[in-house]
């Protein structure tokens, strides 16, 4: 079943790593250790740590595995009109019609278990940390996972299942390659990557600004110049060697207008919006971070010289 698995994946352009459910309390515990060292900021902890569902579904007689899936993911450029000049504007991987993207690999994990009788539901669950246990990725330096054949252009997801499995357990750990490189730390402009310790300094990298809500104004700290997406980071992303055969991996989305983008930036209200204009949205898939725009898109194009 095991081959089984993973090769029905494969054919779908997915990669597959599994964790047995008596696991699962050392994933939680690891999380756990770290806070009580200190070692997590606590604002971040609060805001990324504590929700997840470390309780087996109901819905499954007996849970037995957890399966964490990789989802290659592009690039996203689009276009703003601003001052007369076209602005490309790039979305990292992840952000964009993820709950297509879930949906998607939930039927197909599905339909290649099911003729063996064998059931998932979704989980809400660290998926970094469970891809690097199973043996599906491996951290780099930046704390971003690396899958191979897709570097850190991936999406995570994991789910449930009654699958039996006594497999492969992977200490968490740093790729080889990272411990005599140290290019992220060095392009890395807010100093949220250390030589000094694994564990990124979450409170300093620019990923976690910036997915705040939109009416959370940016730290002082954090310069406009440093900005690079419409929201994420690429920063240690483009300068990592991991990454080289997968950077030039971007696909064109919408283009906006000079209206639309001084719509976007001014904070107009949804329904204000053309009808053309919000298809635009919503077929790039970013309805869900308008509130986004006014802060991040206009901090983004200050920082354009």
């Amino acid at each position: 079943m095991k081959i089984n698995l993973f090769q029905s994946l494969e054919k779908h352009g997915y990669s597959a790593g599994v964790i047995s459910i008596k696991h699962l309390d050392s994933v939680k515990e690891n999380i756990e250790s770290n806070h009580r060292k200190g070692l997590f900021d606590e604002e971040f902890y609060q805001e990324r740590l504590i929700g997840f569902t470390f309780n087996p579904p109901k819905s499954l007689v007996e849970t037995r595995s957890v399966i964490v899936i990789a989802v290659r993911q592009p690039q996203i450029r689009l276009i703003f009109t601003w001052k007369g000049k076209r602005i490309p504007v790039i979305v990292p991987p992840t952000y964009l019609h993820w709950q297509d993207t879930d949906k998607q690999a939930e039927k197909t994990l599905q339909e290649t278990l099911e003729a063996e009788g064998y059931r998932v539901v979704k989980a809400f669950l660290p998926n970094k940390p469970l891809a690097v246990y199973s043996g599906l990725a491996r951290y780099g330096r930046n704390n971003i996972t690396y899958v191979s054949g897709m570097g850190s252009f991936h999406r995570l997801v994991a789910f449930y299942s009654d699958l039996p499995w006594d497999g492969n357990w992977q200490e968490l750990r740093m790729m080889e390659r990272c411990q005599n490189c140290q290019v992220c730390v060095l392009y890395c402009p807010s100093s949220a990557i250390s030589t000094e310790r694994f564990l990124l300094r979450a409170e300093r990298c620019i990923v976690f600004q910036n997915e705040k809500p939109g009416n959370i104004p940016f730290p002082r700290w954090l310069e406009s110049s440093w900005h690079n997406c419409l929201v994420g980071c690429m920063h240690c992303q483009r300068v990592c060697p991991e990454n080289r055969d997968f950077l030039e991996w971007i696909e064109d989305g919408m283009e906006f207008s000079s209206e639309e983008t001084m719509f976007l930036l001014s904070g107009t209200p949804l329904y204000k919006f053309s009808v053309e204009t919000i298809k635009k949205l919503e077929k790039s898939d970013l309805l869900d971070l308008i509130d986004l725009f006014p802060r991040n898109l206009q901090a983004l194009l200050e920082g354009i010289k």
